[in-house]
């Protein structure tokens, strides 16, 4: 199976809510970018990417966990992650049973990562070019 068909596969057997929950923020992340990538790593966590890792999605006991690779370099005017923030590079989100996604926030923070990957590529292109 290629990586969206096992995310598919990871939703539809989460039978309760964290199910529901993962499937709409799997829809918020890919309608914020529609040319992400979805990527299945560690052996069995829905990873997106564009120019670099974007995002993990983890379902716990008790919460769905949202964990951005860059998110201590990213804004978060919403005050959107509220788990991570002691780390120099991984924020998170972890959403509970009951909690409601902030579709908007979670776009914004896409388009954020997003833009500081390709700046973060850029800078390694020129960081080459000058190399050579």
């Amino acid at each position: 199976m290629n990586p969206s068909e096992l995310i598919d596969k990871y939703i539809a057997d989460l039978t309760d809510w964290r199910g529901e929950m993962l499937a709409k923020l799997r829809k918020t992340i890919r309608d914020a970018d529609p040319e992400i990538i979805e990527e299945w790593k560690w052996m069995g966590s829905p990873v997106w990417s564009h120019n670099g890792q974007i995002a993990v999605a983890n379902a716990h006991k008790d919460k769905v966990k949202l964990t951005f690779a860059q998110g201590a370099n990213l804004p978060d005017p919403h005050r959107f992650f509220n788990a991570g923030l002691e780390g120099n590079r991984w924020r998170a989100i972890d959403l509970h049973e009951g909690d409601e996604v902030d579709e908007r926030a979670l776009k914004d923070m896409i388009h954020a990562a997003v833009a500081f990957n390709g700046a973060r590529g850029n800078r390694a292109e020129v960081h080459k070019e000058q190399k050579t």
